[in-house]
């Protein structure tokens, strides 16, 4: 059986498909990242989320802001490829393309019950965990340890 990959969404029709889905009380779950080089730590990321709730959104960093984070050069793969990679994944539901340094304004916008980050964080580094709070959502912890990175596979290759 064929999935059709998730709908990649700009803010408004994002905001207005989870509003929508609060009238049959999904809960909605977000998480963001640049996956640059996907790689089995995002997948594992990414299902972690999606066992929290109803419908799973992931936000994208847009080129500029992945690039102002990751460095020059990166990312390696264009927003728009990387985004659609990520909405071809089974657990997905929703995928959007964010242009902020970090993703307070759409948590705001969408207000998540969850906002799920990878391993590399606590619920007390989430750098959102207060906005989060601010309107009783959640900060949760999902994926497995920190072992894989786009920038140590990126290293390798080019040292190969």
């Amino acid at each position: 059986m064929q999935r059709n990959p998730a709908p990649i969404l700009d803010r408004e029709a994002l905001t207005a498909a989870i509003s929508d889905l609060r009238q049959s009380s999904a809960r909605v779950v977000l998480a963001n990242g640049c996956f640059d080089i996907f790689h089995v730590g995002h997948l594992r990321y990414l299902e972690g989320a999606a066992a929290l709730g109803d419908v799973l959104v992931v936000a994208v960093n847009c080129d500029a802001q992945a690039r102002a984070q990751k460095g020059e050069g990166r990312p390696h793969r264009p927003q728009a490829e990387r985004a659609e990679i990520v909405a071809g994944l089974r657990c997905v539901d929703f995928v959007t393309i964010f242009e902020e340094p970090t993703v307070e304004e759409l948590l705001l916008a969408i207000k998540p019950d969850f906002h799920a980050k990878g391993t590399d964080y606590t619920t007390e580094t989430v750098p959102e965990r207060d906005v989060v709070r601010s309107y009783g959502g959640t900060v949760a912890i999902v994926g497995d340890p920190k072992g894989h990175s786009s920038t140590e596979i990126i290293e390798r290759l080019s040292e190969s």
